[in-house]
């Protein structure tokens, strides 16, 4: 073979091998929870896969992942907790919607925002809460999610919280006297006391909002991290929402 020919094959080979090497991953396995009106099942069960699953978020992410040409499967499962650690310990994954916060920021990479929500006091009817801040709150029996981003809060301020694996089992509690405040997220936990059919629940005060993310694991490659990234900020300049497209799960 001449020289000049033989140059040219290796070349093109080492160079195939950095567009592989380079290349975003093919395939998420995508993981989330019921946390509606961003992420639920159409059935209202704990466990859905692929188009029977709903909600702002899931249909932002479908749209982002189509855009970028990334190819996924979409569970949603219960409990959080589970979902939660099964992305932290299996490479090609991600979850959604996610708090970006301190203690979560290095355990994953990290795409959005795709959505914002508040951190809140929910109290039961006819209960009478005087709250300035979380810190006065401090002496009440508080029911919250666990390893959810207000779980996390309310560590972070020295709070011991009742923890459930199913956030709506607060309702219950709240109801009959159990905790004497819910902490928790909205527009979340007004779909969840509808579901319930829990009727006259008030918000008693607004601890934080916070944006919502896709949490990748750790290893995903940078180049498919920027791609999500870049493609989503082009959704967000055309005005893309998911509301538009499905106002039902908005």
């Amino acid at each position: 073979m001449p020289k000049r020919l033989g140059g040219l094959l290796l070349a093109l080979l080492l160079g195939c091998g950095a567009a592989r090497a380079e290349a975003p991953a093919a395939h998420l396995e995508l993981l989330t929870e019921n946390f509606p009106p961003f992420n639920m099942a159409a059935n209202g069960h704990d466990y859905a896969r692929d188009a029977k699953v709903v909600g702002q978020s899931t249909e932002l992410v479908r749209e982002l992942l189509r855009r970028a040409g990334v190819a996924y499967s979409l569970t949603l499962r219960f409990p959080w907790d589970r979902v939660y650690r099964h992305v932290l310990a299996h490479p090609g994954s991600a979850v959604f919607s996610t708090t970006r916060s301190a203690e979560r920021e290095a355990l994953f990479k990290w795409v959005g925002p795709i959505a914002s929500y508040d951190s809140v006091l929910v109290a039961a009817p006819g209960r009478s809460f005087q709250l300035a801040s979380l810190a006065q709150a401090r002496d009440y029996r508080i029911g919250a999610y666990k390893s959810g981003a207000v779980s996390e809060l309310l560590a972070g301020q020295g709070i011991a919280a009742q923890a459930t694996l199913s956030d709506q089992d607060n309702i219950a509690k709240l109801q009959s006297g159990q905790i004497d405040l819910w902490a928790t997220s909205a527009p979340v936990w007004r779909h969840l006391a509808r579901s319930a059919g829990a009727e006259g629940l008030q918000e008693v005060l607004t601890l934080r909002s916070d944006p919502l993310y896709l949490a990748l694991h750790k290893d995903t490659p940078d180049a498919l991290v920027q791609r999500l990234q870049q493609t989503l900020e082009q959704m967000r300049k055309e005005g893309w929402s998911s509301c538009t497209a499905h106002p039902e799960h908005c």
